[in-house]
């Protein structure tokens, strides 16, 4: 061996990695719009874990107009911002051409989305019930306080009466505009707690004609296996026949040259 293959080989890397082999190799395309995923689902959890924490002050002392904005905005931000990240996994899912490491980012990224939209979707039916059990307080107070026609008394009373009730109207309309804006905001929490319903079937769906088509794939390469092993041992069984057909052969021959020696000692003897 010469000094120059011997540097060659001692300049090889001598421990095998993983990322050596073609079929784990990452596609870098693949790699950075899984990392930017991964990236806005982590967003998705904090804004997650704020809503739980503003809705869960619905209903009680510490519920303000404030914290309603809060609620609402959020709930809306986080909706479309999981419509957004939703086709982004479904794009990924579908991604060509994968090794056993993008499978194994797929499956990772696709348990994340689910388990945020699963308690996105708890927290969305919470505000929804609790906005709905307040509007209905809210109308039913409103109700009570409605102005009701008293006549009575001099002129001066009267008008007296008639400022009153006007103020009263006019604070009746205020409180019944805010209850209609909530009514409003209800029913676009129940918009989007219906599209993410569709989603999450659709990922789920998704999810699971990919792990059929693993399945088809795994039996598949089974069935190869299966079929190679069986040529094998077909291959071995005809090689040993032939093996004993040689053997055979050989045997026979050399009877028939041991007989052939007898006769011609037995004439030259003769």
């Amino acid at each position: 061996m010469s000094f120059q293959h011997s540097s060659n080989l001692e300049s090889q890397p001598t421990t095998w990695r993983r990322e050596d082999d073609p079929q784990y190799a990452d596609d870098p395309e693949f790699r950075d719009f899984a990392n930017k995923l991964s990236d806005d689902l982590f967003a998705l959890t904090r804004n997650v874990a704020r809503l739980s924490t503003e809705i869960a002050k619905l209903g009680t002392k510490h519920e303000t107009a404030r914290v309603r904005e809060r609620v609402k905005t959020t709930v809306e931000e986080t909706s479309d911002k999981f419509k957004e990240i939703g086709e982004g996994v479904k794009k990924i899912t579908t991604w060509p051409d994968v090794g056993p490491s993008q499978r194994f980012t797929q499956s990772k990224l696709q348990r994340e989305f689910r388990a945020s939209l699963t308690e996105f979707q708890q927290l969305q039916k919470a505000a929804l019930e609790k906005e709905k059990a307040s509007a209905q307080a809210a109308r039913a107070a409103l109700d009570a306080q409605s102005p009701s026609e008293e006549r009575g008394g001099d002129f001066g009373q009267q008008q007296e009466q008639e400022q009153l009730r006007l103020a009263n109207q006019e604070e009746v309309d205020f409180q019944e505009s805010l209850i209609i804006e909530r009514e409003s905001e209800i029913r676009n929490i129940e918009q989007s707690v219906g599209e993410l319903n569709e989603l999450f079937r659709d990922v789920a769906h998704m999810v699971h004609e990919q792990g059929a088509q693993l399945d088809i794939i795994e039996e598949n390469v089974g069935v190869t296996h299966d079929a190679s092993r069986g040529a094998h041992v077909n291959l071995k069984q005809a090689s040993n026949y032939q093996k004993s057909a040689r053997s055979k052969a050989c045997i026979l021959l050399l009877i028939l040259a041991i007989v052939l020696v007898i006769i011609i000692l037995a004439v030259v003897l003769d």
